[in-house]
């Protein structure tokens, strides 16, 4: 099943707000700026910037912008992580499983040869 677009998009700026793309007090793109580098509807850009400032995550200078607040990246990626953990990784493990795949395969150098 297909994500809605504007789980795509906060998914792209959660994952740059932890790489630190986009770092902690600096400000986002405007959302017009990022629907237009996205190739998106400007209403679906503000859908994902509302769950943003809804978790508050970054907040809205009128006339100023968007700022990342402080402490973003670490709540992001400790909610990414548990994303990852309940919902993801199940179904990894599950699948490593039933091709007899463990965790030194993972990391062996010949891990991904035919």
């Amino acid at each position: 099943m297909a994500k809605p677009v504007y789980m795509r998009l906060r998914e792209i700026i959660a994952a740059a707000i932890i790489d630190g793309t986009f770092c902690e007090g600096e400000m986002l793109p405007s959302v017009r700026a990022f629907a237009a580098d996205q190739g998106a509807n400007p209403l679906t850009v503000a859908k994902a910037y509302q769950q943003f400032q809804d978790d508050g995550l970054i907040e809205v200078q009128r006339g100023i912008g968007i700022r990342v607040l402080e402490g973003a990246r670490q709540r992001l990626k400790q909610a990414e992580r548990r994303q990852f953990l309940n919902a993801e990784w199940p179904d990894i493990a599950a699948r490593m499983r039933l091709l007899d795949i463990d965790i030194a395969d993972l990391t062996a150098s010949d891990a991904f040869a035919d």
